[in-house]
């Protein structure tokens, strides 16, 4: 198992590479000049010039993305353009904000999708299979920023419920964003648990334990939910990865200060250095949840725990 999860880690270092030369080429071609940004529009051409010099900015490319990675290496992000306070720190600060929302907006999707899912394979053909699809349709059809407008609209301005934004107001501040973000994904995961859970129970094996006199609910909980949860496992950590990339949007509709709103406001001011940390921390997030999700596989069939070598 600790050979397996080094070789994940040790992959790991190609990936990160690759994305941060994609996410620093594409961020070098676009308009603007940071050092004009840093100024303000009235500063002189020569002063610019002169921070840019500062910043070497002027360097090549190679020379400017080289500089970068080695101090990425020794755990420096860069300074960023519009705070002028470490990247790791303005990152940092964030983090747990977005980590939380990911959390428990999977919690969220899980809660829902699991039931559909498991219902609409169960009564396959009936009002539940046909109004638990429907439901997931809804999820996968409506964009989570429209979701979160619609949210605000009812629960904070209609009925006063819950806060229009920010995360000053406690859990009660979770609770839209969570919901929005989650119901999105909840539609995948309910589409593949009732596809695996419509394979599973079809197994002779489901016959078997039937025919032993189970209770129902024992055999659809303890032999054929739990065989069925591999695919589904698979897309739950695909759509916890997403979570991350998704909460951009989420966090820009409720004002909730993670680290997707900063990416925005840092891509809106060309702050290239909190750009780039953003994304890569989004990425190593991303690939260690795969790794978790490798894992848990060993938890749920000990057949594949075995291949851990």
């Amino acid at each position: 198992m600790i050979k397996f999860i080094i070789k994940r880690l040790v992959a790991l270092i190609p990936v990160l590479l690759g994305v941060s030369l994609l996410v620093f080429f594409i961020l070098d071609l676009a308009p603007g000049d940071p050092a004009k940004t840093i100024l303000g529009e009235q500063a002189r051409p020569e002063d610019i010039e002169a921070l840019r010099e500062e910043m070497g900015l002027n360097d090549p490319f190679l020379v400017r993305y080289g500089r970068y990675m080695f101090d990425l290496c020794r755990g420096d992000m860069g300074e960023s353009y519009k705070t002028r306070d470490p990247v790791a720190t303005e990152i940092f600060s964030r983090l747990p904000n977005t980590a939380t929302l990911a959390v428990v907006s999977t919690l969220v999707a899980i809660g829902l999708a699991l039931p559909l899912g498991v219902i609409a394979a169960v009564k396959q053909n009936s009002i539940f299979d046909s109004i638990s699809m429907f439901i997931a349709l809804i999820g996968i059809s409506m964009p989570v920023f429209w979701m979160g407008l619609l949210l605000i609209l009812l629960f904070s301005v209609k009925l006063g419920w819950f806060p229009v934004a920010g995360a000053d107001a406690g859990w009660k501040s979770l609770v839209l964003p969570s919901f929005a973000l989650g119901f999105m994904h909840m539609a995948s995961i309910a589409r593949t648990t009732r596809s695996s859970m419509l394979e599973t129970i079809r197994q002779d094996y489901i016959r078997t334990v039937r025919a032993k006199g189970l209770p129902e609910n024992k055999v659809i909980i303890d032999h054929a939910l739990r065989n069925a949860l591999i695919p589904t496992t698979t897309v739950i950590g695909l759509q916890m990865g997403s979570m991350l990339g998704g909460s951009v949007l989420t966090e820009s509709v409720f004002s909730w200060p993670g680290i997707g709103r900063f990416m925005i406001q840092s891509i809106q001011g060309r702050d290239i250095p909190s750009v780039m940390g953003c994304i890569i921390i989004f990425a190593l997030s991303f690939a260690l949840i795969n790794l978790l999700v490798d894992l848990i596989y060993g938890f749920i069939d000990p057949r594949i725990k075995a291949q851990y070598k």
